[in-house]
């Protein structure tokens, strides 16, 4: 691996849209127990089930620990990788390097600053120095060229690409005082084009109530393919939803992409609120370095928060009625994607889901 002292907009490498052929998956094996219930047995579970589904599509690698090394060979697929790494959580999406490739057959990564979520304003775990690294690992281990913009926080959850030079992001999350307090909006946004090689940047000021992450676009919307966005959406105004929703709709109603293209925008309803319960928080280790996970906690829940593969999409299920509406939904706007839904509730007590689990290498 080697550090590249240009960017690649400068190389001429883009950043790809999540809809585009991969090459591979990476998840990492969640066992911290302050942030997953009973040893992280039920979210393994999880992630079994998930890396099951993809490595049907692409090549899947899953990272663990020593003290895990064993049980995760045991449960996953034989054609699953497991490689041992030290890593303080299991959020892949969101600390991994940003692949760009370019049209000559090539990859390169970008690996941004890590603070888990805020550092020590606010951040949900510490320390936190294990998980910083993970970019620079993984790209050390594929032998891939990478740009360093370290300077800055940024997170792969908090970010949205059409692959054509539009970025979709929220300001809370990315200008938040806990993540890039040095930087103005303006200079976090030619870093985002310099470093993703991006001609727009679309603003939402936040993602859903809830999210501990400070507002997280990948709950709110995703590019089904340039042009077209599927969105979080609830029709009552009651709920505590509504008012983040509606705004992100109103802007993007209102906005184009790079290319000048209004949005088609498919409104996918989001289930009821769900609640933490007395005997998950019971399974969960008191530590007060990590983010609340107490009886009774509303969690940020969507079926946005879903992972494309080559050919397939999978889809968070929560037991609710809007599960089969969700499934119908994407069903009709992806025809050329097999839907498979994944009950995944423990990765949401946690404060994430499908997408935040898992990280996408584009084919080059």
């Amino acid at each position: 691996m080697h550090t590249l002292k240009s960017t690649p907009k400068a190389d001429g490498f883009r950043m790809p849209g999540e809809f585009e052929e991969r090459e591979a998956d990476f998840l990492i094996w969640p066992e911290r127990t302050d942030t997953w219930r009973n040893g992280g047995k039920p979210a393994q579970k999880i992630l079994v089930d998930v890396a099951t589904e993809l490595v049907k599509h692409e090549k899947v690698t899953v990272f663990c620990s020593a003290g895990q090394y064993e049980n995760a060979r045991a449960r996953l697929p034989e054609e699953v990788r497991v490689v041992e790494m030290t890593i303080d959580d299991a959020w892949t999406q969101d600390k991994g390097p940003f692949y760009v490739i370019n049209d000559k057959g090539g990859i390169r990564g970008v690996s941004f600053g890590w603070n888990a979520y805020g550092g020590l304003e606010g951040g949900l775990y510490f320390p936190w120095n294990r998980d910083a690294e993970f970019s620079t690992k993984l790209l050390d281990l594929e032998n891939i060229d990478r740009y360093d913009a370290r300077h800055m926080v940024l997170e792969g959850g908090a970010t949205q690409f059409d692959g054509e030079g539009t970025l979709i992001i929220t300001e809370n999350s990315v200008l938040n005082h806990n993540r890039n307090p040095h930087m103005t909006k303006e200079e976090v946004e030619q870093t985002l084009k310099d470093y993703l090689n991006l001609e727009k940047v679309i603003w939402l000021r936040d993602g859903m109530a809830f999210d501990e992450t400070d507002g997280h676009i990948d709950d709110v919307c995703f590019f089904v393919k340039p042009g077209v966005l599927a969105l979080s959406w609830t029709d009552d105004p009651e709920n505590p939803q509504y008012a983040n929703l509606k705004e992100a709709y109103d802007i993007l109603s209102n906005e184009t992409d790079a290319n000048g293209r209004k949005f088609e925008i498919h409104k996918i309803p989001i289930p009821g609120v769900i609640h933490i319960s007395e005997e998950e928080n019971a399974g969960i280790d008191i530590c007060e370095s990590a983010a609340s996970r107490e009886a009774g906690l509303p969690l940020a829940v969507t079926y946005i928060n879903s992972y494309l593969a080559n050919g397939a999409i999978l889809v968070p299920q929560f037991g609710d009625p809007m599960d089969e509406v969700a499934l119908k939904l994407f069903a009709d706007i992806m025809p050329d994607r097999e839907v498979v839904p994944v009950n995944t509730r423990d990765w949401s007590l946690s404060g994430g889901n499908i997408h935040c689990m898992t990280l996408q290498k584009p084919k080059a």
